[in-house]
């Protein structure tokens, strides 16, 4: 059994270094379509040339190879209290959510979008370097009554959520040149620990961070799968 569980484990390092290797560059209601979860249709069409063959063949073996290795299933619709909203084809994905009776709470999340080397833990000697993946954000806390919002910019790490930043946002009527605040990492330790209590409390966290790792994933081998099919489909016509 132990035998098992270092296999997963081993696969879920392989996955990571390869999303690593893509999204490692600093510059870098939920519908998908069920031909994501099933074996790719090959066309009986023939080709137009042998380069076209050739080209058809590598797409339908990643394809394949993509289906099958790690596939992608139906993602989460909903996270605690608030709603995932994800459009195929884009690169990041909004929940929304309120907390009591007067605030609203959107969050914008990109995909993977960098990344860290950390030092390598365990004896798994095949491993070149351990990654930690990268996702970027943004978080409107508004009380819908035309004051000022309070926008926060995050970092999600696999196990933790930083605050990177904070703003006092006036949404209708923006200065030309506003001051937007301090450096979230700058204030002070007691004024950082209650924001983060402040940011806990509506299930902004932690958990977050980690059920977005989770989805993004996921959507990441979505998004991959469904380009290659879209490049077939090109090369087929």
């Amino acid at each position: 059994m132990s035998g098992v569980f270092r296999s997963v484990h081993r696969q879920g390092k392989i996955l990571t270094r390869r999303l690593g290797r893509r999204h490692c560059s600093p510059s870098r209601s939920t519908v998908i379509s069920t031909s994501l979860f099933t074996k790719p249709f090959v066309s009986a069409a023939d080709p137009k040339s042998p380069f076209d063959a050739i080209t058809l063949r590598v797409l339908r073996n990643e394809i394949e190879y993509q289906s099958d290795y790690a596939p992608p299933h139906q993602p989460a619709t909903t996270f605690s209290s608030f709603t995932v909203e994800d459009r195929p084809g884009m690169q990041w994905i909004t929940l929304k959510g309120k907390f009591g009776d007067t605030e609203d709470i959107k969050i914008e999340a990109t995909m993977f979008d960098g990344c860290e080397s950390v030092p390598k833990l365990g004896d798994d000697s095949d491993d070149e370097e351990d990654l930690r993946l990268h996702i970027s954000v943004l978080v409107d806390i508004s009380k819908g009554d035309g004051s000022e919002d309070l926008e926060f910019v995050c970092s999600a790490w696999p196990d933790s959520l930083e605050v990177q930043k904070l703003y006092v946002v006036k949404r209708d009527r923006m200065l030309a040149r506003p001051y937007m605040g301090p450096d979230f990492r700058k204030l002070s330790g007691g004024i950082q620990m209650k924001f983060r209590e402040f940011l806990a409390e509506r299930r902004i966290d932690k958990e977050l961070a980690v059920f977005l790792h989770e989805y993004m994933m996921n959507k990441d081998r979505c998004e991959l799968i469904r380009w290659l099919g879209t490049v077939k489909s090109f090369v087929e016509r």
